[in-house]
């Protein structure tokens, strides 16, 4: 095995593109050597990107902020702007491992890592977020919902790698919420989790909205009956159950020893509700 620290991003490429065999990218680590330790995966070249100045950085940028692919989960949450702009998108940051592990992990990490269950990718499903992939080709920007495939797989080519995630601009009396449900306390795995962004009127009429579930498909899911539910309504209880009962008709969960069928589409609906309440509260200057 091979590791590379290269120091900018066309080197990066240029090793990615080049290995015959088996090639990671290490932004983190905290799933990558993991996975090397329990005999997952054997690569033949490790590019550990670190080193590579522009993906430690959080810019701003048309209103909105580009996250690089090695900030880690700590520096996001200490970031005033993000965290006023896409509270629940840090939320789900946050809630990637320990104390410890925020310090290594990172948003760019967790989300081609495409498990089902990771916390940053319904949030960012949520807020229409847009990966930029850089290859020996070109560089190209896809919507997150389109990186993960399925448990494990990505939709990135060799040689290419996601350079930062793009969190767009919002209007007034917007925000956003993520919620999980984990049988402990801290330091699991979601067995659903539910991401909600919104946008109100000055009559608190939901104008816009996107909500996402994850842990319960092959894949992050965009609901979008569940987002018409919200849409052109206030949100009172009758469009939050309406809102509920969407998010649990598109959940297509497996029965595991970490929850039933029916226990997980039952939370789908539940915490899609709870992550709007909380969402239409910060619209509106809430705490």
């Amino acid at each position: 095995m091979r590791y590379e620290a290269p120091e900018t991003i066309d080197a990066a490429v240029t090793l990615l593109a080049g290995e015959k065999g088996v090639a990671r990218v290490l932004a983190g680590g905290t799933d990558l050597i993991i996975q090397m330790s329990g005999d997952m995966i054997e690569p033949d070249l490790i590019v550990d990107i670190k080193r590579i100045p522009l993906l430690k950085q959080i810019s701003e940028e048309d209103g909105g902020f580009r996250i690089g692919a090695a900030v880690s989960g700590a520096e996001l949450g200490e970031h005033a702007g993000v965290c006023a702009l896409w509270p629940g998108v840090v939320e789900g940051v946050e809630l990637i491992g320990s104390t410890q592990v925020q310090g290594r992990a990172t948003l760019v990490g967790n989300l081609c890592n495409a498990s089902p269950a990771a916390d940053s990718v319904p949030a960012l499903v949520a807020a229409n977020a847009v990966a930029r992939v850089i290859g020996p080709k070109a560089s190209r920007d896809v919507p997150v919902s389109e990186i993960a495939t399925g448990p494990g797989k990505t939709s990135l080519a060799a040689g290419e790698f996601v350079e930062s995630v793009f969190l767009p601009a919002r209007p007034d009396r917007s925000s956003d919420a993520y919620l999980r449900f984990i049988p402990r306390t801290e330091m699991d795995i979601a067995v659903v989790g539910a991401g909600v962004s919104l946008t109100l009127d000055e009559n608190d009429v939901c104008t816009d909205a996107r909500v996402s579930l994850g842990a319960v498909a092959a894949r992050v899911l965009l609901v979008e009956e569940a987002a018409k539910a919200l849409i052109g309504n206030k949100i009172d209880d009758k469009t939050l159950d309406n809102l509920a009962a969407a998010a649990s008709a598109a959940a297509t969960p497996i029965n595991d020893k970490r929850g039933t069928v029916e226990f997980r589409t039952k939370v789908s609906g539940v915490l899609a509700k709870r992550a709007a309440t909380i969402a239409a509260d910060r619209a509106k200057g809430k705490k």
